[in-house]
């Protein structure tokens, strides 16, 4: 690397050289070589990244594997959650089914089961059909329809929003 100031040597009679310190003019250098040239790297700031390296080599699997089990701790954590729920509605319901009146309200809906005296009334199919099953087919050949239904549902669009008109008013 050269320095910003050089040395020249004169002489006198009979004494020793003396030395002149005279500036030199440096080249211009552009800003990342001057920045790459001031870093000194020590032995021991290469010690301290060759051991940090190394720490990351070893931590990076260790730390993967934690924060898999994490999110599968996470993830058992909401099943279990979701089994008391489960289990929270098991025991309501098992609770209405110890109640005498709802046994009985469920027979009555489910297995039309009558108390005695009541008479039971089962309307089956009061509505006759007015299909006859013989109905002809729609069409017997597919027909296109010649709309563009997309510039269709743009100008209805548009229609819509830049109408000068209010609003209907709607019944609340």
């Amino acid at each position: 690397m050269p320095t910003s100031t050089g040395t020249t040597t004169t002489s006198t009679s009979g004494r020793s050289p003396r030395r002149i310190r005279v500036p030199v003019a440096l080249p211009d250098e552009s800003q990342s070589h001057a920045w790459l040239r001031s870093i000194r790297l020590s032995g021991f700031s290469i010690l301290v990244l060759a051991i940090i390296v190394l720490f990351l080599v070893v931590l990076a699997p260790g730390l993967r594997t934690l924060i898999e089990q994490r999110r599968q701790i996470a993830d058992l954590e909401a099943s279990v959650a979701a089994q008391r729920d489960n289990v929270t509605q098991l025991q309501e319901e098992r609770a209405r089914w110890d109640d005498p009146a709802y046994i009985r309200a469920q027979a009555r809906d489910r297995l039309f089961y009558v108390m005695p005296g009541e008479y039971p009334y089962l309307i089956i199919d009061d509505v006759p059909s007015t299909t006859d099953g013989t109905a002809a087919p729609a069409a017997t050949t597919l027909s296109e329809t010649k709309v563009d239904w997309t510039a269709s549902l743009l100008s209805s669009y548009l229609a819509a929003g830049l109408t000068d008109a209010p609003a209907p008013e709607t019944a609340q």
